[in-house]
C-alpha cells in the first residue's frame, strides 16, 4: 500500500518564530495514526498545511500522491477535516450544516438525505438536528463538525482533538465509527494530548516538539519496552519533579 499523506520539508514561520521547521512525515494508507506533542509543538499548524488550510513557507504536502497546493480541489475531495479553531456556519441547524457540507462535494439529494440521517443517528444528534449550531454545547459542536467531515465519504480523515469536550458514551461511539472506517481501508490521523487514548486506538504514532518530528513509527516501535507516555516524557522533557511548594501543602 502507498502513503495516504506525505509531508516533505514543511516549514511555517510566524514572525521570527518557526512553528514548523522542515518537517517530514509519512502516514501509510489504512493506518490509524496519532500525532502527539506538547502545547506549541506545531501539531495544528502541520495539519493545517497538510490539508490546505494554511499555506507553508516551504515544503510539499501530498494526499494520496496529489499535491495539496498545486491541485487543491482534487486533494481536498479526498480529505475529511476536523480542524481546531475553524468557525462553523453556526446559524445553520445541525442537519443543515451536514447537508451543506455534502452539497459542497456535489452529493445528489437522495444520497445526501440518507447519509445525513445516518450520521445524526450514529452520533446521537437526532434530537438536536433542528437546533442552530450556535446553541450547541462544546461536545455537540465537535460531533456535528465530525459529521460534516464524514458526509462525503473521504479517503483520509484528519481530526484535531476530536474527543475534546465529548462525553464518554459519544467518545466510544466515535471510536467505533473510526475503527470501522480504518478497517474498510480509510486512513485516520488524530492529533491528541491523551497518550492513553492514542496508545489504545492508534497503530502508528509520531511525537512532535518545537516544530519537528522527534520519532515516528508503529506504536510498538515508538514506545519500546515501556508505555507511550513514558517515551513521550523522555523525548520531550520539561517534567518538573518533586513535592509541591510548602505553602500549598496541608499540614
Amino acid at each position: 500500500m502507498g502513503n495516504a499523506i506525505e509531508l516533505r520539508g514543511l516549514t511555517k514561520r510566524f514572525g521570527g518564530t518557526a512553528a514548523v521547521d522542515e518537517l517530514s512525515l509519512v502516514v501509510p494508507q489504512g493506518s490509524f495514526f496519532g500525532l502527539v506533542g506538547p502545547n506549541g509543538a506545531g501539531k495544528t499548524t502541520t495539519l493545517s498545511m497538510a490539508t490546505g488550510l494554511l499555506r507553508p513557507d516551504a515544503g510539499v504536502a501530498l494526499i494520496d500522491g496529489i499535491d495539496v497546493w498545486r491541485r487543491p480541489l482534487e486533494a481536498k475531495r479526498l480529505i475529511g477535516n476536523l480542524a481546531d479553531g475553524v468557525d462553523l456556519y453556526d446559524r445553520l441547524t445541525g442537519e443543515q450544516l451536514i447537508t451543506f457540507s455534502g452539497q459542497l462535494f456535489g452529493l445528489d439529494r437522495a444520497t445526501l438525505k440518507e447519509r445525513v440521517a445516518d450520521l445524526l443517528r450514529l452520533l446521537d444528534l437526532e434530537a438536536s438536528a433542528g437546533r442552530m449550531v450556535a446553541d450547541f454545547s462544546a461536545g455537540m459542536t465537535k460531533k456535528i463538525a465530525l459529521a460534516a467531515a464524514l458526509v462525503h465519504s473521504p479517503r483520509v480523515l484528519v481530526l484535531d482533538e476530536p474527543f475534546e469536550s465529548v462525553d464518554p458514551v459519544s467518545a466510544a461511539n466515535i471510536r467505533d465509527i473510526l475503527d470501522g472506517f480504518v478497517k474498510s481501508g480509510g486512513t485516520v490521523v488524530v492529533s491528541s494530548h491523551s497518550m492513553d487514548l492514542v496508545q489504545r486506538m492508534c497503530d502508528h504514532v509520531a511525537i512532535m516538539a518545537a516544530g519537528r518530528v522527534l520519532v515516528a513509527g508503529t506504536v510498538d516501535e515508538v514506545r519500546g519496552s515501556g508505555d507511550l507516555e513514558t517515551r513521550f516524557l523522555d523525548l520531550v522533557g520539561g517534567r518538573r519533579t518533586g513535592e509541591s511548594p510548602a505553602w500549598l501543602l496541608r499540614s
